[in-house]
């Protein structure tokens, strides 16, 4: 099988239209018509993941976190990204990056979210498209209402069991209910404004800064963060799937040496 079969797959499950403006996705390294056997996905292409492909003997990296974010001068062996990229292209291993046209697609990040949480009524919290088989409006983030509202702890045990993890941060007092529910991947607090025009009761994202968290107080709506990490590696896990039930032949799999960097003391 030839690389670009799996690369016009990706483009198609989430275009890269969707990607906002300051992003960088699509194929950042390697041959677009290269064959490949073996494909792997992550969150952040870091120097361990990268040597899990080389083992592994991969010939493509899907990682959710671009590479070559800003512009650079030089590709060397004296950073740590520089020696990772040297190495796979060595190998022949291509890397690409959907980031924000997956957290925006259909079935992307955000939409997994509504669908985990079971949020009914779903919009985007940002619309700037309409697609035309559908008429469905797309865009960034999403916003939804639960079947019945809820006190805040019990929002917060329901976002737990979503993803599986055991702690999280949050901004609002426990007697606050939550119905209508604002969700952003990543680290997207700049979304405060378009949840509380929609009506929103809390915002879930990945990680926040302390004047954001201040501002939700101010402005009366719940901050709900799980962690950066959380909020988007089991899409991860799932575009793994995904790809390994579209490509049978193939041998897919998602990082599993991939950690979140932040640990609980």
């Amino acid at each position: 099988m030839k690389r670009t079969s799996v690369l016009e797959f990706l483009e198609a499950f989430a275009p890269l239209s969707l990607a906002e403006d300051w992003d960088n996705v699509g194929l950042l390294l390697g041959d677009r018509e290269g064959d490949i056997s073996r494909v792997m996905t992550c969150l952040t292409l870091t120097p361990d993941v990268a040597e899990e492909a080389l083992e592994e003997q991969v010939d493509l990296v899907v990682t959710h976190h671009p590479l070559l974010f800003r512009p650079v001068r030089k590709i060397t062996t004296e950073t740590s990204e520089g020696a990772m990229l040297l190495r796979l292209a060595g190998r022949g291993i291509a890397v690409y990056s959907p980031h924000t046209a997956f957290d925006s697609a259909r079935q992307g990040i955000n939409q997994q979210w509504c669908e985990r949480l079971e949020l009914r009524k779903t919009q985007p919290l940002r619309p700037f498209a309409t697609m035309e088989d559908t008429g469905m409006p797309h865009g960034s983030g999403r916003a939804g209402d639960l079947a019945e509202s809820v006190s805040l702890p019990r929002f917060l045990e329901l976002v737990k069991t979503a993803i599986g993890i055991e702690r999280l941060q949050f901004v609002g007092e426990s007697s606050r209910h939550v119905g209508r529910v604002g969700v952003a991947c990543g680290s997207a607090a700049e979304f405060l404004p378009e949840a509380c025009s929609l009506g929103c009761d809390v915002l879930l994202t990945g990680e926040a800064r302390f004047h954001a968290c201040l501002e939700a107080r101010a402005q009366g709506i719940g901050l709900v963060l799980v962690g950066h990490y959380a909020s988007e590696r089991f899409a991860c896990e799932w575009l793994a799937n995904r790809l390994q039930q579209e490509f049978p032949s193939l041998r897919v799999h998602a990082s599993l040496r991939e950690t979140d960097p932040l640990q609980w003391g």
